[in-house]
């Protein structure tokens, strides 16, 4: 059974925007479009009102999205009925991490579970790491590793697999040696931070309690794009301490001792808990405790 129209359709029913929709469905605007147009078609109805501003759920829209929701979970029921019958686990789980991440874990998490599990496919997305936890909530990935907030969301389980610091770094030449030569004046020193995000939040805080307002060079995407600017020289970033040991540049920059430290990044596998019922997900959170 192809479920992926019906997946598409809740994502641009959740979205209401067709670029933000194809984005998570990896598939272009166009695809996106020509599928919902498929589907309307079918049904005889419009889903959805859009002009060039906006996009919205119709009434009859309205009423297929609670349809649609409906059969996905009937669907995943009876699946998963008919595998725990037959004892040999097959089928898909989708899973979205950094690239950062990619290189750190997944060998480790994946190369047990492959042996066992054969048959089970992992679709692996990559993409930005503060977006791990938002793509579970929203349903759109099975798993995550991610950075734990402060604060989970509700209806998350999250289980630990790795502390990083999160550390300043400056440019390995000393260009900043000056601005930085103790008692550091951190109002006049070029900082490199993430536009938003766990590491950003934390850096506010840290400067909130230094009482003292950052001299923002530049607000970057990405944490690897910070490590990029400061090998440059074009200020003191801060990074989660896995990002810099797995970067080609970390022998460009240096690491800062700064008091009072900021609070570690908890790494770790995310899910919903009501998708721990699945026993494709089931299982592989039994194989990821038994390692841990």
């Amino acid at each position: 059974m192809d479920t992926r129209t019906l997946k598409q359709f809740l994502i641009l029913a959740d979205t209401l925007h067709f670029g933000k929709a194809s984005e998570i469905c990896h598939v272009s605007a166009s695809a996106l479009s020509r599928s919902i147009k498929q589907l309307e078609e079918s049904l005889g109805v419009p889903l959805f009102e859009r002009d060039n501003r906006r996009v919205n759920l119709t009434r009859e829209g309205e009423k297929f999205q609670l349809y649609a929701r409906e059969s996905l979970d009937q669907w995943d029921a009876i699946r998963n009925e008919l595998m725990e019958e037959t004892r040999e686990l097959q089928g898909e789980v989708s899973m979205y991490c950094s690239v950062t991440a990619s290189y750190s874990f997944l060998y480790e998490i994946l190369s047990e579970f492959r042996r066992q599990y054969p048959r089970i496919e992992i679709k692996l997305h990559t993409g930005d790491p503060d977006k791990a936890i938002h793509q579970v909530q929203a349903g759109d990935e099975d798993i995550a590793i991610a950075a734990r907030p402060d604060t989970l969301p509700a209806g998350m389980a999250f289980r630990s697999i790795a502390l990083s610091p999160l550390v300043f770094i400056a440019p390995g030449d000393n260009s900043l040696s000056e601005l930085l030569a103790a008692p550091t004046d951190w109002s006049q020193v070029p900082m490199i931070l993430s536009e938003e995000g766990l590491a950003r939040r934390r850096a506010n805080a840290w400067f909130r309690q230094q009482d003292c307002k950052p001299k923002i060079y530049a607000q970057v995407a990405g944490n690897e794009a910070i490590v990029s600017m400061v090998s440059l020289g074009f200020g003191v970033g801060i990074v989660p301490l896995i990002v810099l040991e797995n970067s080609p540049l970390a022998n460009k920059v240096r690491i800062l001792q700064v008091e009072p430290e900021l609070k570690p990044y908890d790494v770790g596998i995310c899910a919903l808990e009501k998708k721990l019922k699945s026993p494709l997900i089931s299982a592989f959170w039994s194989q990821l405790s038994s390692r841990i």
